[in-house]
């Protein structure tokens, strides 16, 4: 009788246990039924920025030599011991300075014996006018005394000529750049005696692809980055386009002047030169890291009421961290720029920062 009691007493606590089990499992049913579908996953944190407006710049960059204006190896153009050195490297000179003189005495000699022998050639040829008006000349004798004093006038010249060649003089004005003389060194012709670089303005030249040609156009602003000078950029300006297209290299030639008022800058220099070929002022942009591609177009993610929402949008000019948005945004939204890659349409999550707007950018090509 015992052991009945014992089993029927076991037997109702079982049936209890279960009862209590089935109401807490029921409760737990109703209340996962009553949450919303975007509260079944905790919040996603992501990071966000508000687009901005500003200044945008779209530039070709190229690597380029800076270049004199014009550069000259100065030549003897007649042999002789150098007598007289006037400048030294570094030195400024006007055009038609003179910056050497060679031993001229020998050619002082030739132009003397030269003017001689014209003066008695001349005398002797008005004697033979007055005769020649007479008819006492024969007029062949006439013509060849006439032909030997034109041949002697040019004789004349000619050594005067070489005689000045004796005096080297500056071509253009410049910058000595070179100095290859010695004071009592013998010259002989064609000998580079110095160098001359005219360093206003200097120049630079990139080579552009062809499919740039119909952006590029003289007087466009442009800047040159200059690596010898810690980087600094130097304000430079478009000053030629070349109309052709080398076929071999499928480039042209763009030649850009750079301005350096303190003297700063050589010839010789490398630096990077950007030429800006669009502007635009008020460029909505945001940073290039918050685009999320996919099924062709380019989207970003914005948070509205703490959920994620996908949208399309139509991109602009671009530089390393900017983009510009043509369409899909109007401004006031907060793009996720940290976070967006595991993102759905519709997932909820959580701003956890919010930084600063973008600052101004330069788009290149």
């Amino acid at each position: 009788m015992r052991v009945s009691a014992l089993a029927s007493l076991a037997a109702a606590a079982a049936i209890w246990l279960a009862a209590c089990g089935n109401a807490s499992s029921a409760k737990d049913e109703a209340s996962a039924a009553t949450k919303a579908p975007g509260e079944q996953a905790a919040a996603i944190p992501v990071e966000v920025v508000q687009p901005s407006r500003a200044e945008m710049l779209a530039t070709y960059s190229g690597t380029a030599t800076l270049e004199a204006e014009a550069d000259a190896d100065v030549i003897a153009r007649v042999g002789g011991e150098v007598r007289r050195v006037l400048v030294e490297e570094g030195d400024r000179v006007r055009e038609g300075q003179l910056l050497a003189a060679l031993d001229d005495r020998q050619l002082r000699l030739e132009v003397a014996q030269a003017r001689a022998q014209l003066s008695k050639l001349e005398r002797d040829y008005r004697r033979q006018v007055e005769l020649h008006e007479k008819g006492l000349v024969a007029a062949g004798a006439f013509e060849g005394l006439k032909y030997d004093l034109d041949n002697l006038r040019a004789t004349h010249e000619l050594a005067e000529l070489q005689l000045s060649y004796t005096q080297i003089r500056a071509p253009f004005s410049g910058v000595v750049a070179a100095r290859n003389v010695k004071l009592g060194q013998t010259l002989q012709p064609g000998t580079a005696v110095f160098r001359v670089t005219d360093t206003t303005p200097l120049k630079a030249e990139v080579f552009v692809p062809e499919r740039e040609l119909e952006r590029l156009r003289p007087g466009q602003p442009a800047g040159m980055q200059v690596d010898a000078l810690a980087g600094r950029t130097f304000p430079a300006r478009v000053a030629l386009v070349s109309p052709t297209v080398d076929t071999k290299t499928a480039t042209f030639k763009v030649t850009v002047e750079v301005e350096d008022p303190r003297g700063e800058l050589k010839p010789g220099m490398f630096g990077r030169v950007g030429i800006i070929f669009e502007r635009r002022p008020e460029a909505l942009q945001i940073p290039r890291v918050a685009l999320v591609e996919g099924d062709g177009e380019a989207a970003v993610f914005i948070v509205k009421d703490g959920l994620a929402k996908r949208r399309a949008i139509r991109t602009g000019l671009t530089n390393a961290g900017s983009i510009e948005i043509t369409d899909g945004l109007a401004g006031n939204e907060r793009v996720v720029v940290v976070g967006q890659n595991g993102l759905k349409d519709g997932n909820k999550v959580k701003v956890v920062t919010l930084d600063a707007p973008p600052e101004k950018a330069t788009a290149r090509r």
